[in-house]
């Protein structure tokens, strides 16, 4: 594309930027608002689609925390009539009892997206010989399967035949 217009950047990707910029730098107590608020854009995929890059960003910073159970219960009603949003944010609680050895049921790993089960097999906050020996023999891909066989591998190995001097 040609012209003295090939360069500007169409309306929506700037305010999905600006989207990404203001949820990024949001204080805590106003977030469930803003969230609110970019879910209200006339554009429902963008306005999705900028909420889960942020929950994805939020939830990875906070899946250890002690915070994430109140910070999960708040959002999940800001983004209730989201099924996308809130099955994410399903999967990022699942993830964390994985990671912290809290319960959780073979069912939800299985049934759980290809994104979930990738981040599962691939990450190294999953350490649960359950999980990864599940998605090992259950997943839903052969990446997820060869995934959480290498991560299964990789932890039975003495730590010396791991680390080459």
């Amino acid at each position: 594309m040609t012209g003295p217009h090939a360069d500007e950047e169409p309306a929506e990707h700037r305010r999905f930027a600006r989207y990404l910029q203001v949820l990024e730098a949001v204080a805590e107590a106003d977030e469930t608002d803003l969230v609110s608020a970019v879910l209200r854009d006339q554009d429902v995929t963008m306005g999705d689609s900028a909420v889960a890059r942020h929950l994805d960003r939020r939830a990875a910073d906070l899946l250890t925390d002690p915070h994430f159970t109140a910070w999960a219960q708040t959002l999940a009603e800001a983004i209730a009539d989201r099924d996308f949003l809130t099955r994410r944010l399903r999967e990022w609680t699942l993830l964390r009892s994985i990671a912290l050895g809290k319960p959780w049921a073979a069912e939800e790993l299985t049934s759980a997206s290809d994104w979930f089960q990738r981040m599962a097999a691939t990450t190294q906050i999953v350490t649960s010989p359950r999980a990864l020996r599940l998605l090992a023999e259950r997943g839903r891909t052969r990446r997820v399967r060869n995934a959480a066989s290498r991560q299964l591998r990789h932890r039975d190995q003495p730590n010396w035949l791991t680390h080459r001097p």
